[in-house]
């Protein structure tokens, strides 16, 4: 099964690491979208909704997983 990764991440950011760091570390390949500008990153927070403040947000196969929690959490369901 493939699987569509996207991590929207921003610079210096520990949580943005570790996310594309366990991704890596299970040979998954994904893509990754700096937002950078604090403009840029507001507007993208708000078409992923209300509950959305922090990066980085991981989408799998076009659905939100959330951050790095959330994407370990839907690896393990994955079986990867």
């Amino acid at each position: 099964m493939n699987l569509n990764i996207v991590v929207y991440s921003k610079s210096a950011c520990p949580q943005c690491d570790s996310a594309k760091m366990l991704l890596s570390s299970r040979a998954l390949e994904f893509k990754e979208i700096r937002i950078d500008d604090e403009a840029e990153r507001l507007a993208f927070f708000e078409k992923c909704g209300p509950s959305v403040r922090q990066m980085p947000q991981v989408f799998i196969n076009d659905q939100r997983v959330g951050g790095l929690t959330g994407l370990q959490a839907a690896l393990a369901q994955l079986g990867r």
